[in-house]
C-alpha cells in the first residue's frame, strides 16, 4: 500500500488496520489550537494522522498517542519518527484504561477518533475489529477517563455518529464536561448528517451549533471543507 502523503508529512498505513480516512483529518483538522495549548494526547492514533496534523498546526511541546495495537503503534512511531516534528511527539503502546490508571500527568487537549462500530458482527480480522468496534472502548470509558486527564481548563475533542450525539452529550454531563462546540457533517447537501464533532470543557457555557457539507457533488468540495484541510491534502 503505498504512503498517504499530506504537504508536510507522509504516513505509511500498511500495518494500521483501521487507514486513514475522512473522519480523522476532520477532527485533526477542526479542533481548536491555540497558544496556551502546550500538551495533547491522541487516544487511538492508528497511523499517527491526528497527532502529526496536532504537531504541524501548533507549538504545543508534548504531543503524545495513544495506540493498543501493536502492528498500529509501531507504524505510529514509525511515522512520528519520519516526520519534521519527531522531539515534540511520542506514542505509548497501552490500552487507554491501562494509561488512564497508571498517568498522572495532564492535558490540554485530548483529541479522539473513536472506533465506533456497535452493530452486532465481526470480521474475521480480530486486528480491524479492535479497531472499528466501540467494546474495545466504550464511549463512557472514554469520556469518564479522560475527565481524569484533562486540566482544569482542557477540552476534550471527539467524532462521532450524529445517532450518537445526544448519549455522549448526556455521558459527558454526568461528570461535569459540556459540549462548547458541535459541528454536524453532511456528505453533500442532501444526505442525512453522518458525523458530530464534539468539543468538550469543564465550564458550562452557550453551546455553538453549525454544520459542515464535504461535497456539493461528486468530487466538487465545498469552500469551508477546503478551507478547513487545504494545509493539509495535497489537492486542496
Amino acid at each position: 500500500m503505498k504512503p498517504f502523503k499530506f504537504k508536510q508529512f507522509t504516513v505509511n498505513q500498511d500495518r494500521c488496520a483501521m487507514k486513514i480516512g475522512t473522519d480523522g483529518v476532520l477532527l485533526g483538522a477542526w479542533v481548536p489550537i491555540d497558544d496556551s495549548v502546550n500538551s495533547i494526547l491522541d487516544i487511538g492514533t492508528g497511523t499517527g494522522v491526528i497527532a502529526l496534523m496536532a504537531a504541524q498546526r501548533s507549538e504545543a511541546e508534548i504531543i503524545d498517542a495513544l495506540e493498543i495495537d501493536t502492528e498500529a503503534y509501531e507504524q505510529a512511531v514509525d511515522n512520528f519518527e519520519s516526520s519534521d516534528w519527531g522531539d515534540r511527539l511520542f506514542c505509548y503502546h497501552a490500552s487507554f484504561q491501562e494509561f488512564v490508571d497508571e498517568i498522572e500527568d495532564k492535558y490540554d487537549l485530548l483529541i479522539s477518533n473513536p472506533p465506533f462500530y456497535t452493530e452486532n458482527y465481526k470480521t474475521s480480522d480480530v486486528q480491524r475489529d479492535i479497531a472499528r468496534f466501540q467494546d474495545a472502548l466504550p464511549f463512557d470509558h472514554l469520556i469518564v477517563g479522560a475527565s481524569r486527564l484533562l486540566s482544569d481548563h482542557g477540552l476534550l475533542a471527539l467524532i462521532i455518529p450524529y445517532k450518537e450525539e445526544e448519549r455522549v452529550i448526556e455521558i459527558a454531563a454526568n461528570i461535569n464536561l459540556f459540549p462548547k462546540k458541535i459541528t454536524r457533517v453532511k456528505g453533500n447537501p442532501t444526505s442525512e448528517i453522518k458525523r458530530s464533532m464534539l468539543l468538550f470543557g469543564f465550564n458550562q457555557a452557550n453551546t455553538k451549533i453549525d454544520e459542515l457539507v464535504i461535497e456539493n457533488s461528486r468530487h466538487q468540495y465545498t469552500n469551508p471543507y477546503i478551507n478547513l484541510t487545504k494545509d493539509f491534502y495535497l489537492k486542496m
